[in-house]
């Protein structure tokens, strides 16, 4: 994974290695740096962030005559990742509150479903209880889905009929949380694309019923700056706590990470790298940085 952005950086140190660490001789790697970020779906306005702030790392570095300047290049981009990528821990954000809501938003297609379940398995493996509430009462097949994850994982969904008010479902969810003394309350919501001001409105309905501890915006890396849009427009509704990326194991280019993190600068809380529910990994920003470093070229 992240194959163009580790070859971005391959590109740059094997540039700058033959050349002086001056102004005029690194501006053009740079820029060439530039516009490999921006293909690999990192957002303009990071994207000469990290470019600018590269430059001034090395900018008058001294490297002996002829020795790798790739070590100086690698550990200055990655102290500027570690600067723009943030994470939190779920149980730590937690804490003892009971019951702990948990809304997750996001558009259709970005496996939200399969992500509450994954989540859920989470918390149930470190001694959580917990209700999934099925507040898409729109999607056909919604409520089965949600239910056949349920069933797998041993635990119990809110639902109502399609077509019913999903902020009567939510509230429903939380009472029951509440009357039987349940960790926390996991609230699927319906996909929605940000543009559709009648089901954000309906979503704005939901978080303003059940006031969330939490609100999760699940996105995909595959949609690379599609998803840096939703998030900010969603953002603008409802805000957004924290981040759950999927697909991130078939996710070549890596810019949504970088992207999301700097510009919504909402800690990402977990990354999906798989459709089972054990393959949701904790977000650690030395793990994507190891991996953007992992492969670059070195002269």
């Amino acid at each position: 994974m992240f194959e163009k952005l580790k070859k971005a950086l391959g590109d740059l140190v094997t540039e700058v290695s033959s050349k002086t660490i001056s102004e005029s001789d690194i501006e053009s790697s740079l820029w060439n740096f530039q516009i490999a970020l921006l293909e690999c779906d990192v957002a303009l306005p990071v994207a000469e962030s990290l470019s600018e702030k590269l430059k001034q790392k090395l900018l008058g570095s001294k490297v002996k005559r002829f020795g790798d300047i790739s070590p100086l290049v690698e550990s200055a981009f990655r102290e500027i990742l570690g600067e723009s990528l943030s994470s939190a821990d779920l149980g730590g954000l937690m804490g003892g509150k009971k019951p702990y809501v948990i809304m997750f938003i996001g558009v259709n297609g970005t496996g939200k479903t399969t992500t509450i379940a994954k989540v859920a398995k989470h918390l149930l493996d470190r001694g959580r209880t917990l209700v999934l509430a099925c507040a898409d009462t729109f999607r056909a097949g919604s409520e089965e889905q949600l239910e056949t994850h349920a069933a797998r994982l041993g635990v119990k969904v809110i639902k109502h009929r399609y077509g019913a008010d999903p902020a009567a479902v939510a509230y429903d969810a939380v009472a029951y949380a509440k009357s039987n003394s349940l960790d926390a309350v996991l609230i699927d919501t319906a996909g929605r694309m940000q543009t559709d001001k009648g089901l954000m409105d309906e979503l704005l309905k939901i978080h303003r019923v059940v006031s969330p501890d939490l609100t999760v915006f699940v996105g995909d890396s595959l949609a690379g700056n599609d998803a840096l849009s939703q998030a900010e427009e969603f953002n603008k509704y409802v805000s957004i706590d924290a981040i759950i990326l999927t697909k991130v194991d078939a996710d070549a280019k890596g810019g949504a990470a970088i992207s999301i993190s700097s510009t919504v600068k909402k800690p990402i809380i977990f990354l999906g790298v798989g459709q089972s529910y054990g393959d949701l990994i904790p977000f650690n920003p030395s793990w994507v940085i190891d991996n953007i470093l992992s492969k670059a070229p070195k002269k």
